[in-house]
């Protein structure tokens, strides 16, 4: 019911695919692969194995997130990029996270949205207005939210747009429903490893639910192996 995996691959993806049965792609979101290398690796990885990817910063993420020194694209009007905004270049995008999910055969896209992105009229018309939208197939999506949405407009907006909630149950927690998606970046920071009274309480959290818990610290593989220990 529950996946457990890292954000990114922390060691070989040999020795990772022998561990876990799935993990969330870091590169789609800020500089897509080639078409052949995720066709490549979706070739490497076993059959059961999952991959989650995390959507491309122009769609959720302002030119001025320093998140885009890592884009080697060339980018035109930076007004056009971010904020789910209502342009060629944001749909654009979501097209390349189209069809990198449907190569990879994932299941599961996850939308970040940055700190700055305030729940105004405007951004959230853009939210409405991109999700209306775009074709999903039989995707799921996920949002993670950083800025300050209250808890009546999270839910509104995920049973709008048919999107679940993402967070980080140590700095944000909303149940909403049974469809969970955790990205634990660890409590103060990255370099925090997580004991166990951490990982039991993450382990109380997703009992009885289905979904994914992806570790995003500097210990992530060693966190997730524990994690993993206490479903055996």
């Amino acid at each position: 019911m529950i996946k457990i995996g890292c954000c990114g691959f922390p060691k070989k993806r040999e020795l990772y695919f022998k561990e876990f049965l799935c993990v969330e792609l870091q590169a789609t979101f800020y500089q897509p692969p080639q078409l052949n290398t995720l066709a490549a690796l979706r070739h490497e990885a076993p059959s059961p194995f999952e991959f989650a990817i995390k959507a491309w910063q122009i769609i959720t993420h302002p030119v001025s997130s320093p998140t885009y020194r890592r884009l080697r694209e060339k980018i035109g009007d930076s007004k056009n990029y971010g904020f789910f905004k209502p342009t060629p270049e944001v749909f654009s995008a979501y097209e390349r996270m189209y069809e990198i999910a449907r190569i990879l055969e994932a299941k599961a896209i996850l939308f970040q949205t940055p700190p700055s992105f305030f729940p105004t009229q405007e951004n959230i018309k853009n939210m409405y207005r991109f999700f209306k939208k775009i074709k999903r197939d039989n995707f799921t999506f996920f949002w993670e939210e950083r800025s300050g949405f209250s808890e009546k407009e999270i839910k509104k907006i995920c049973r709008d747009l048919e999107t679940y909630y993402s967070c980080d149950p140590f700095k944000k927690f909303i149940k909403i429903d049974d469809l969970i998606y955790f990205r634990l970046h660890g409590r103060g920071g990255y370099k925090y490893k997580f004991n166990k009274e951490d990982l039991e309480r993450i382990k109380k959290l997703v009992k009885g639910k289905r979904g994914y818990v992806f570790f995003n610290n500097v210990y992530m593989w060693e966190d997730a192996l524990e994690f993993k220990k206490l479903f055996l």
